[in-house]
């Protein structure tokens, strides 16, 4: 049995050996830090012209109608006020238990301490009314424009999650409880976990989402038999191993987003949409993008259609012996098969039977709650960027996708790792999305510039190979699927693009969830539903009230579509052939590269 003494003596030498981890941390942190790149200001945040703004409606507000700016402070003073002498009296009750509760609940308050605690309560019901009041005030400025008003609204609410409570350690009663109980342990541990991501990221600091030890793409994620059939320096062509006797005629090839990895649609085989669509009976090809770098920089728009759309469709056609293929493009790559369709159309070349889109944007008219990110202090800065580095870094797309969702993919897993100490999940879906890519300099501005902000596809403007090219040109059959919660192709928009084509064969499809979760959604999960209608594609709302909604995954719907434009059953077809034979094994080479400066 150990005594009083010999405890005290034990817990005295874990705390000073702690205290020799800080100092050897604190070392290597400042080391780190010092390696930090200078990124332009233009790429930190909006410029001060969205303030001044705001301040003018601010000060224009209170000339005019001060009656209204008065109520707004006395009615949160008031609150705040009746609040914190609610908290004096039960003190002085001696009862140590807070005042009454009515603020809504939060899920970054979930600890209990948060609501019995006098202190952590306390904390908690001001930071929410002060909230409250501000986000109220922002969206009752009048004299600004709904383009300025949304951005404002967003830079706020940035900054407000940025002082939640819970974010501070002295102010966060999980953190603390925790350190008391390590002996401190747990706040070396995150303080290992703080300098492993910024030394990872070269001084910038970049959360960690999972376990980046727990997955290796091509031994447990991305482990779908098939062989890279073709290679050129925008991309690998995957052919996938057949697992039936006879296949759908018309081979069938994906076009994946370049700005992540292809193998969000092969994480592993419980929740693959290609292993599905392979067992379903068809000749799947996946295009693997190559990750550029500075030697990319002229790369454009028009490089991703005839090196790598046109010649992927060229090069399944040749090992196929087939003349027509199915295509379906997944976000960027579904905006990008949209222009190639539309080029092909002008071309009278038919080489595509039909074509599916992915939550895919290709009226840029309202682009969501990505359009804060798409007036010109960004995107000049991103030019100028890409102008000095030839390429932008994945580590700016990556950080711009995490704060349109900052309190799951920033705050929070911040203080799980830093201030709790916890290690990464091991969640392959997180995993992917922290293995992002760069993009070419010029085909990142050409994006940005000729679709996003001027909207030149849907306005039939945008000229390219010497033709101009509209959403009408668009006359194949088609099917899209949107998601309805997603934060980065919002489904109205996605609807309103294909509204526009001008095929008369449009299937319209709302799968439920996000971005991801809604498309990586398989069938034996029944986890999350979708919508479908045969009304017309003329009006979002209207096609949504009179939608019905089915139970489980699209995948097999969409299949069933897919089907009836795949040709008859024929024998089975291995990877490659006579003259395109298997360079290595799938996933390939290009899906492995990391970002390089």
């Amino acid at each position: 049995m150990t005594t009083d003494h010999e405890e005290s003596a034990e817990k005295l030498d874990r705390l000073n050996a702690n205290l020799k981890r800080i100092e050897e941390l604190s070392q290597r942190l400042m080391a780190a830090m010092g390696r930090r790149r200078g990124v332009r200001p233009s790429l930190q945040g909006p410029d001060q012209e969205l303030f001044m703004k705001a301040g003018a409606a601010y000060m224009t507000e209170m000339m005019k109608n001060p009656s209204r700016i008065i109520e707004q402070q006395v009615s949160y003073w008031g609150n705040a006020l009746k609040h914190y002498v609610e908290a004096q009296e039960a003190l002085r009750d001696g009862t140590l238990t807070p005042p009454t509760d009515n603020t809504p609940h939060d899920r970054r308050f979930s600890n209990p301490l948060w609501n019995t605690h006098p202190y952590f309560n306390y904390l908690k019901q001001q930071y929410l009314m002060t909230s409250e009041a501000m986000e109220r005030a922002v969206a009752e400025l009048d004299h600004l424009s709904p383009r300025d008003r949304k951005r404002l609204q967003y830079f706020s609410r940035q900054i407000i999650d940025m002082f939640s409570p819970a974010n501070f350690l002295s102010t966060n009663p999980e953190a603390l409880a925790r350190a008391v109980e390590t002996d401190g342990e747990s706040l070396v541990k995150g303080l290992e976990n703080l300098v492993r991501d910024i030394e990872a990221n070269d001084g910038e600091l970049l959360v960690t989402l999972a376990d980046r030890g727990a997955f290796r793409v091509g031994e447990n994620l991305a482990t779908t038999p098939g062989q890279v059939v073709y290679r050129n320096r925008m991309f690998e062509l995957i052919q996938y191993t057949p697992t039936t006797e006879k296949v759908h005629r018309t081979p069938l090839i994906i076009f994946p987003p370049w700005i992540n990895k292809f193998y969000i649609m092969d994480l592993k085989p419980q929740n693959s949409l290609v292993k599905w669509i392979v067992d379903q009976g068809y000749t799947l090809f996946v295009v693997s993008w190559v990750n550029p770098d500075a030697s990319y920089a002229d790369v454009g728009l028009d490089t991703y259609i005839e090196e790598g759309y046109l010649e992927a469709i060229a090069q399944v056609k040749a090992i196929t012996g087939e003349d027509k293929v199915n295509a379906v493009g997944y976000c960027i790559a579904g905006t990008t098969l949209a222009l190639t369709l539309a080029l092909l159309h002008k071309r009278k070349d038919r080489s595509v039977r039909s074509a599916t889109f992915f939550t895919t944007l290709t009226d840029f008219a309202d682009q969501g709650e990505f359009s804060v990110f798409l007036e010109d202090d960004f995107v000049d800065g991103i030019e100028a960027e890409t102008q000095e580095k030839g390429f932008l870094h994945a580590f700016f797309m990556s950080r711009t996708f995490s704060f349109l969702r900052s309190n799951d993919l920033v705050y929070g897993p911040a203080i799980r790792s830093y201030m709790l100490g916890e290690a990464p999940p091991a969640f392959d879906l997180l995993y992917w999305n922290g293995d992002s890519t760069n993009l070419p300099g010029r085909m990142a501005v050409e994006y940005l510039r000729w679709l996003c902000q001027q909207n030149r596809f849907a306005t039939g403007e945008i000229e390219m190979f010497g033709q101009k090219l509209s959403l009408k040109d668009v006359r194949l059959p088609l099917c899209a699927i949107a998601c309805e919660t997603d934060h980065i192709a919002h489904w109205r928009g996605s609807f309103a693009g294909i509204a526009q084509m001008g095929s008369r064969d449009r299937s319209f499809i709302l799968s439920e969830s996000g971005h991801i979760a809604g498309i990586v959604n398989p069938p034996e999960k029944k986890k999350y539903g979708h919508y479908v209608s045969d009304a017309p594609l003329e009006e979002p709302e209207s096609w949504r009230a009179g939608a019905e909604r089915h139970d489980g995954s699209w995948w097999p719907r969409w299949e069933a579509w897919l089907a009836r434009r795949s040709g008859a059953m024929v024998p089975a077809r291995e990877p490659g052939g006579p003259d395109h034979p298997p360079l290595c094994p799938a996933p390939g080479q290009y899906v492995l590269s990391r970002p390089e400066e």
